[in-house]
Formats: C-alpha cells, sequence, structure tokens
C-alpha cells in the first residue's frame, strides 16, 4: 500500500469500514525510553507520545487548519493588546483519581508553566511568554494576565506542554515525574504499570467523555489499553512489525519505507511545522566566529544531496529557517544555495588556506570542526558523515562524534568543544523560532545568559527580533517579523537548514485512525483495530 500523507484527524483510516470496534491492545514500539513526564518536557517526542494519551489541553489546534478550537475551554475572549486571556471551562470533566478539573486546578497548572518553582526543580515551559498570573473568577472561569503582550498564548494552551494534570502531581519535585505512574492527567487513557526504561501499559478510562469539541467521538477511547515497549534497533521495530508481533511502530527509517508498503503495511507521516533538522554554529568558538568561514560552509552543503541520498519523499529539502507548512514560512532557498566555488573564495578571504594535507589552516590552527549526533533525529548520524565528505571538499574536516558518549551532553554545551550541534523543534506557532535560539530557551547558539554560564558571546539584535515576535500583538505585524528573522538567521549563517522533519510511523493493515495533532504527536483516542 502507498504511503500516506497524515495531516488531520478526519483522513486516518486506512481501510474504510462501517464503524470502529471497541476492545484491545495496541502494542506501539518506541525508538527511545521517556525520560520526564511534566507536560512541558514533552517536546521530547516519546514523552509526548505518552502525555498525549493521558493528558488534554485547553484548546485542540485543529492539523488542518492550525486554528484553535474548544476542547477543556469551551470558550473564551482575548484582549485588544493580548496581554488578558479569559476562558470558560467546560463543566463535568475530571481528573483519574476523580478530582475536578476545574479554574483552580488549570490555575495551578499554568503558573507552574509559565513561573516554574525553583523550589520543585520546574523549569519555565518555552511556549509560555511574560506570563505574570492567573486569577479564578469562578470554578469555571480561568483569566490570565502577562506582562507584555503574548500573541501565542493561545496557541500555547493546545501544545503537548500545556497539558493538564492534578496539581496534586505539581506538589512533587520535577526530577521525581519520570515515573509515569505518578502523573494523573484527564485524558482517554491512564497509566497501569510500567517497567522504567523498558515498557508502560495503559488503561482506557472508562468514563471519559470530553474529546475536542469539533471532533465527533466524544465517549470512552476505542482501545482497552496500550501497551509501549523501548526497542531501540530499527530492524528489531521493523522486523517485530512485520511479524505481527507490534501494531505501530515510531521512527521507521526511510530506508525502510519500500519493505513495509511492499507487505501492504502503511507508512505514516506528519509534519512537525517549526525549525528544520539544521546544524547550528556557535559562534563563541573562534573557528566559526567569522561570518565568512559560516557562509563559506552553508555554501559547501548540498542538502538536496543529502535528502536524494539518505530520505524520502517524506522529507522535503529545507528552503528557510522553518518549514513550508509552518506559520510565517518565507521562501529563502537563494540564500542556502549549493556553490563549491563560492565556498573555496570565502575561505580564502577569510585566511583559511589548504594545508599538505588538504585541511585548511590558519595562524597554526587547522580549521577542524567536531560535532555530536543527535539521537531523536533520523538518520541523524549518516547526514553528518555525509556533511562531512561535503565540507572535505573545500579544506574543512568535520568529526562525527557519538551522541550517546558519556562525554556528549556536558561537551555540547561548550562552544569551544563543539562549535556546531543538530537542532529541531516542532511548534505550529512563530514563537517555535524563539524556542530554539532565544538563549534563555533552546539555547541552540550558546549564548550569553544561556545554558553555558561561561558564555560570552551575544547577538542582541537577534534576540530583540525574537522577543518581538513572542510579543507583537498585531498578526500582520508579527508574520513580517517572522520573515525577518529568518532572513537574519542566515545572513548570519547561525545555522543551516537541511530537510523539514516529519514523524513517520509505521502500522499494520488492521490498525485504523491513527491521529496527529499539529506537530505530529501521534493519538490513540479514536485508534481501533479490525480482525486480523
Amino acid at each position: 500500500m502507498a504511503a500516506v500523507l497524515l495531516t488531520g484527524v478526519s483522513a486516518m483510516a486506512v481501510v474504510a469500514q462501517e464503524r470502529p470496534v471497541q476492545g484491545g491492545t495496541l502494542v506501539y514500539l518506541e525508538q527511545q525510553a521517556h525520560t520526564n513526564l511534566y507536560p512541558p518536557a514533552g517536546g521530547f517526542y516519546p514523552n509526548s507520545g505518552i502525555l498525549n494519551q493521558i493528558t488534554d489541553k485547553l484548546t485542540w489546534q485543529n492539523p488542518e487548519t492550525l486554528q484553535n478550537e474548544p476542547w477543556i475551554a469551551e470558550s473564551w475572549e482575548i484582549n485588544a493588546d493580548a496581554t488578558e486571556y479569559t476562558f470558560k471551562l467546560r463543566s463535568g470533566v475530571t481528573f483519574s483519581d476523580g478530582t475536578p478539573l476545574d479554574a483552580a486546578a488549570v490555575a495551578r497548572n499554568f503558573d507552574t508553566f509559565g513561573l516554574g518553582n525553583k523550589e520543585l526543580g520546574y523549569p519555565v515551559a518555552e511556549a509560555i511568554n511574560n506570563y505574570d498570573h492567573s486569577e479564578v473568577v469562578d470554578a469555571q472561569t480561568i483569566k490570565f494576565v502577562f506582562k507584555k503582550p503574548a500573541p501565542g498564548f493561545l496557541q500555547a494552551t493546545s501544545v503537548i506542554g500545556s497539558g493538564i494534570v492534578a496539581p496534586s502531581v505539581l506538589d512533587q519535585p520535577y526530577a521525581e515525574l519520570g515515573d509515569a505512574t505518578k502523573i494523573i492527567g484527564s485524558g482517554a487513557f491512564v497509566i497501569e504499570s510500567e517497567v522504567l526504561g523498558q515498557s508502560l501499559n495503559l488503561k482506557v478510562r472508562e468514563d471519559y467523555a470530553w474529546g475536542p469539541a469539533n471532533v465527533d467521538h466524544q465517549g470512552r477511547a476505542y482501545l482497552d489499553a496500550i501497551q509501549y515497549i523501548v526497542t531501540p534497533e530499527d530492524s528489531v521495530r521493523i522486523g517485530a512489525l512485520l511479524a505481527g508481533q507490534a501494531d505501530i511502530i515510531r521512527q521507521i527509517q526511510a530506508y525502510d519505507e519500500p519493505q513495509v508498503e511492499a507487505q501492504s503495511y502503511t507508512v505514516l507521516s506528519a509534519p512537525t511545522r517549526g525549525v528544520n533538522n539544521n546544524v547550528s554554529f556557535r559562534p563563541e568558538n573562534p573557528l566559526v566566529r567569522d561570518l565568512k568561514v559560516r557562509q563559506a560552509l552553508t555554501a559547501a552543503t548540498n542538502s538536496a544531496e543529502i535528502v536524494s541520498t539518505l530520505f524520502s519523499s517524506h522529507y522535503p529539502q529545507a528552503t528557510s529557517v522553518i518549514a513550508s507548512t509552518a506559520s510565517g514560512y518565507v521562501d529563502l532557498s537563494e540564500k542556502l544555495a549549493f556553490d563549491l566555488e563560492k565556498a573555496k573564495a570565502l575561505l580564502d578571504e577569510a585566511g583559511w588556506v589548504p594545508g599538505a594535507d588538504g585541511i585548511r589552516e590558519k595562524d597554526g590552527a587547522k580549521l577542524e570542526l567536531n560535532v555530536y549526533e543527535s539521537l531523536p533525529q533520523p538518520q541523524n548520524r549518516a547526514t553528518l558523515q555525509l556533511l562531512s565528505q561535503q565540507w572535505g571538499v573545500v579544506g574543512v574536516k568535520l568529526n562525527v562524534l557519538a551522541g550517546d558518549s558519556g562525554s556528549a551532553a556536558t561537551d555540547n554545551l561548550d562552544p569551544l568543544k563543539t562549535p556546531l550541534r543538530p537542532a529541531m523543534v516542532g511548534r505550529a506557532d512563530p514563537d517555535v523560532i524563539k524556542s530554539n535560539f532565544f538563549p534563555t530557551n533552546r539555547d541552540s547558539l550558546l549564548q550569553k545568559g544561556g545554558s553555558n554560564a561561561n558564555a560570552t558571546w551575544e547577538d542582541p539584535e537577534l534576540n530583540a527580533l525574537l522577543l518581538s515576535i513572542a510579543s507583537e500583538p498585531n498578526p500582520e505585524k508579527r508574520i513580517a517579523l517572522t520573515g525577518d528573522v529568518q532572513a537574519y538567521l542566515l545572513d548570519q549563517a547561525y545555522v543551516i537548514p537541511i530537510f523539514e522533519e516529519p514523524q513517520v510511523f509505521a502500522s499494520a493493515p488492521y490498525v485504523h485512525d491513527v491521529s496527529f495533532d499539529a506537530v505530529a504527536r501521534p493519538s490513540f483516542y479514536n485508534t481501533w483495530l479490525s480482525a486480523r
């Protein structure tokens, strides 16, 4: 069966049948174990694949229109400068421990998301900007107040990082929330048991009755249970699926797609709509501080060759910092043109000349760079190895290091050891660019005031642009700023986008109606199994 691109809950059936069947356990093989299940940690895909089943959000972002629609909030009002948001909550919603999901519970969640909790170790959610406080108007009405305009907040109420948990969860230290059994949500499934790092069992919540308002299905999920099994090896996941030992798997590599389709299994690909899969430079490192060097490496990168060699049609070549399906996208492919002669000329102008071994040298130093592979990203080692070959043509040596090494996490925070790193972020809102590059968020460039306490380099102009996107209440101006920051990032050659990263799954033909949110997180609320 041909691969299908799935972008909305209305188009998820693989095989048509009159009506869904209730019952059965879905066996889901995940590439990596989850880490922390505090909802704002849901940016890590193994975390979100669990959180999407056990928590609900105030709003639902329709993956086809990208509009926010009612879910736990049945209506809302936003003031003119986007500094106050008031939500009216659906009545009768409860957490799985029986406590009400009311305005007080929502306030506790968003006060923690928006302000963090240093005593218990909770970080601030990257999707929430300029948060000041919440006000409980009545049991079903909650008001949020912001220090400055927060135009991305409505969309932020729909992201995986804004899943609502019982207040008792937030009484526990952040470090303890890697234990899934401690997470109490209001979702269609509940945690039943866990073998940490190996497997997780979810069971259906029988009294669930509050799916997103515009989704026809409102009652309990069709499945009785979901079994997650951590299976790191790609070949083992594929083998188990095709042998009937698993029903759906995440992270199918492009080279495995043909054998899946050849046996009438289905490839499911969903776009992440955010910052494209890329390599980002750390300009504090003297080897890449010079703009001409970064521009040269951009010109030496043949992303079309990377995509055509390693990936499938589900991985479009990047034409800007963010995906073509993202809000505010501007086609800037001319700034990413592959040009070997230009690359060589720029390196010559920067004073880097070929040495006896072919590697460029300057003032006794070689232009030799280290990068660690990113394990969550598809075929990242192969991508970086091909990039290394391309840069080698112009006399730059790129050493690709193992992402699971003991020094990887520490070295990635040291620009002198790792002058570049792979990155990507999925979110269907312009704030996604700030999430990736701003120093107090993911800090991809390692700026002063960010994750590296010793950093001295910063770009105030870039940071001002990022803050403007997060604080501009006028939609048209905000979209224009999004285009400006994409152009600025490429003009400064801070980042080399390579491809638009999807999440690619494979499922058995008897698995129906798997759906994905706006940034490719799976939901099994509508999923059902027919006879094998």
